[in-house]
């Protein structure tokens, strides 16, 4: 997914408390740097200020760090150069989201939510057997047809 300017990340939206790859074909990369390191802070304040030195690859610079409890996440570029690319001085900003956490209480109400769990469970065992024996057919029926499919003979 494309947010900003040649960065890309591997995942819809940046969640606190995860990991993260980031994509990078900038002004550095196309600027063909051999090295580039990623500078990067959380919250308006740059907490937890890290530096990593990110792989070069035929697609652009890719590093993954982890990302915190926090409400942004922040970074610029630099080359081995000190060569800034730091979006026109304004960095580059993206927001992190908190993870909902959803307590599961035991009363009665979810009763019914569980059975409709082990329903589904049941009926995916079913999709996967219908799937497998949709498989067995489309494989050995042609041979059988065919006279292709050799029977193992007992030889006592």
């Amino acid at each position: 997914m494309e947010l900003v300017k040649n960065i890309f990340f591997n995942t819809d939206k940046l969640v606190e408390n995860s990991n993260v790859k980031i994509s990078y074909t900038g002004e550095l990369f196309q600027n063909n740097s051999e090295e580039v390191f990623i500078h990067y802070g959380f919250g308006n304040d740059w907490e937890n200020l890290n530096e990593v030195k990110m792989t070069k690859t035929e697609l652009g610079f890719q590093a993954e760090i982890h990302l915190t409890s926090s409400d942004t996440l922040n970074f610029c570029f630099r080359n081995s150069d000190d060569v800034w690319d730091n979006n026109d001085s304004d960095n580059y900003i993206f927001p992190i989201e908190k993870v909902e956490v959803q307590e599961l209480a035991l009363v009665p109400q979810n009763i019914s939510s569980v059975s409709k769990t082990r329903r589904l469970r049941k009926s995916y065992i079913w999709s996967k057997k219908v799937r497998l024996a949709v498989y067995k057919i489309i494989t050995y029926l042609p041979k059988i047809i065919s006279g292709n499919y050799k029977r193992k003979l007992n030889n006592n």
